[in-house]
């Protein structure tokens, strides 16, 4: 899987996806668009009881610096490298640069994310982007995460055509993982994709079972992993849904034997404890992408 990387970059893969060729990723990133998200107002506190379940973070560098110890150790960090707008705009795809792999490399980051949206208004300026920091990292043998990204137009488009047409030329571009979403057929979008893939969780699910049933039919299709972040924080036991996920991926758990794992956790202490009252815009927010 990472055998043609070099040195450099292999060794930064290989602190995201671990021996067992799979990898638990928590998205916090998602305040680079929407602000303080519901669940990750204080990023810190959030992720606290989270951390010895993670293999590696995806978050922007502004949070890196400011809500994760420089002590921590053992998880990687796939550091957002793209962004410039909000949900306040018509859409979000309008996205430049934010990051250069010199900065990433300065934050000990194993990797860079850069979202795609393909077939959107600016798709060009998105591909662009990518390619620029594909180009941009290569000097310092740092892979790059390409995010098949869907904005409010095109938040219908989960679907096979769409996700293969959109993670391969996130591959062609030299992207050295994908993050798509799942979809029927997924195995189809796997084939297709030359590099590992990581599903994303997108919106919050209605249940535990859902979540831990995308987590199992991804890795069943041949992904290297998840990258959840709404579907686990938002939660009301965080902690408890972030050990069935990751008996999943790295424990091979059934649907069930991780329902039942979860289902166990479910206690007063891995309760997840509002900060502040939820809106209603706050709910309508955090349905978006």
């Amino acid at each position: 899987m990472l055998e043609h990387l070099d040195w450099g970059k292999r060794n930064r893969m290989r602190h995201i996806i671990r021996e067992d060729g799979r990898v638990l990723m928590l998205a916090i990133d998602h305040g680079y668009f929407m602000g303080p998200t519901t669940g990750m107002e204080i990023p810190s506190t959030s992720i606290a009881p989270l951390l010895p379940y993670v293999d590696a973070l995806m978050l922007s560098p502004g949070i890196l610096k400011t809500q994760v110890s420089a002590d921590l150790s053992n998880i990687a960090w796939v550091l957002r490298a793209s962004g410039c707008n909000s949900i306040l705009d018509e859409d979000i795809d309008n996205e430049s640069l934010i990051l250069t792999a010199l900065e990433a490399i300065k934050m000990n980051a194993s990797a860079i994310a850069v979202s795609i949206y393909v077939g959107a208004d600016h798709q060009h300026q998105t591909l662009k982007n990518l390619a620029v920091a594909i180009a941009d990292a290569s000097q310092y043998n740092l892979p790059v995460l390409g995010v098949t990204a869907v904005g409010k137009k095109l938040k219908d488009k989960r679907e096979k055509r769409y996700l293969a047409l959109a993670s391969r030329i996130a591959a062609e571009f030299g992207a050295d993982m994908v993050k798509t979403y799942y979809c029927e057929g997924f195995e189809e979008v796997v084939a297709k994709t030359p590099v590992p893939i990581v599903v994303a969780g997108g919106p919050k699910l209605d249940t535990y079972k859902d979540v831990l049933e995308l987590t199992y039919q991804s890795i069943q299709c041949g992904a290297v992993g998840v990258d959840m972040g709404r579907n686990i924080w938002q939660s009301d036991y965080p902690a408890a849904i972030i050990q069935g996920v990751r008996a999943i991926i790295h424990e091979n758990y059934s649907v069930k034997e991780a329902l039942d794992l979860v289902e166990s956790l479910q206690t007063e202490e891995n309760r997840r404890q509002p900060l502040f009252a939820e809106t209603k815009e706050d709910i309508e927010a955090s349905k978006i992408h």
